[in-house]
C-alpha cells in the first residue's frame, strides 16, 4: 500500500472534469444525458451505501466502493456494465482492499432484501465475474487516499476538533462521495474544502489559519462552491427521475 499520495496511483490517475463528465458513446446511443449520468452514479453511491449498512462495513469501505464505481464509469458504459451489478461488486471488492472482507453470498442475500425489482438481483457468479472485469478497467490500481485520512490533523492542528466540528466535517465528506470530486481533487483540498464550509456554517473564524497553510484558496473555494451546488440540486433528484434514467440502459439503440 502506497503511503504517499503524491506517489500513489491515485495521483497520477486524477481525471480532468471534462473527462469525469464524459458520457461514454454506447450511453449516448441510449439517449443517456449527462444529468442521467450524474443521477445514476448517486443512486449507486446511494444503493453500496445502503448495502454496506446491512453489512455493517466501515466508512472507509465505502468511500474506497464508490471511487471505483466512479472510475469504472470514467472508461466503460453503463449499458454494457450494469451500475445494479457494478455498485455490489466495487463494495466486495473494497471490503478486500480495505481488509474487511464481506462474503458475496452475504451481499447476495441483503440485495434480495432489500429490493423486490428483479433487475436488482444478481447471484454469487455474477459478482465474481464482474470482480474480474472491474479489476481489469480498473488496470488493478485499488489504492485510494480519501479526506478523512487528513480531516482529523487538520482539525486538530486548526484547534477546531471539537464534537460538532467534526461530526459536520465528517459528514460532509461522506455527501462529496454522491459527486465525483475524488476522481478530480486531492483527498486534503476535499478535506479543507469541507472545514470552509463547515467553520462559515458554524461561524469560525479560520481565516488566519487557512492563510498559514499556504494552500490555493480558489481551489479550496471551488470545490466548496461544487459541494454547496450539490446541496441545491440534490432536492431536484426524485426516485421518479432516477428511474427514467436507469431505463434508459435498457433501451437498444
Amino acid at each position: 500500500m502506497s503511503a504517499n499520495f503524491w506517489t500513489s496511483s491515485h495521483y497520477k490517475h486524477l481525471l480532468d472534469q471534462e473527462d469525469v463528465d464524459m458520457v461514454n458513446p454506447l450511453d449516448k446511443e441510449r439517449g443517456v444525458t449527462l444529468e442521467d449520468f450524474k443521477l445514476i452514479k448517486m443512486h449507486m453511491t446511494n444503493y453500496i451505501l445502503r448495502l454496506a449498512q446491512q453489512v455493517k462495513v466501515r466508512q472507509r469501505v465505502v468511500a474506497t466502493a464508490v471511487t471505483y464505481m466512479r472510475r469504472v464509469y470514467t472508461r466503460k458504459s453503463m449499458a454494457e456494465y450494469d451500475p445494479r451489478l457494478v455498485a455490489p461488486t466495487c463494495l466486495y471488492l473494497a471490503s478486500k482492499a480495505e481488509e474487511s472482507t464481506v462474503q458475496a453470498r452475504l451481499l447476495v442475500f441483503y440485495i434480495k432484501k432489500l429490493y423486490a425489482d428483479d433487475k436488482y438481483r444478481y447471484e454469487i457468479k455474477d459478482i465474481l465475474e464482474m470482480e474480474m472485469k472491474i479489476l481489469e478497467a480498473l488496470d488493478y490500481y485499488l489504492v485510494v487516499f480519501h479526506p478523512y485520512r487528513s480531516l482529523s490533523q487538520f482539525l486538530q492542528d486548526a484547534s477546531l476538533n471539537d464534537l460538532s466540528m467534526t461530526q459536520l466535517t465528517w459528514g460532509v465528506i461522506n455527501d462529496t462521495y454522491k459527486m465525483d470530486l475524488i476522481l478530480v481533487h486531492p483527498p486534503h483540498l476535499i478535506a479543507l474544502a469541507c472545514i470552509y464550509i463547515a467553520s462559515v456554517f458554524r461561524e469560525k473564524d479560520t481565516t488566519a489559519w487557512f492563510e498559514e497553510l499556504r494552500v490555493d484558496m480558489n481551489v479550496v473555494k471551488n470545490i466548496s462552491m461544487e459541494i454547496l451546488d450539490f446541496y441545491e440540486s440534490n432536492r431536484m433528484f426524485t426516485e421518479d427521475r432516477i428511474n427514467t434514467a436507469l431505463q434508459k440502459l435498457t433501451l437498444r439503440p
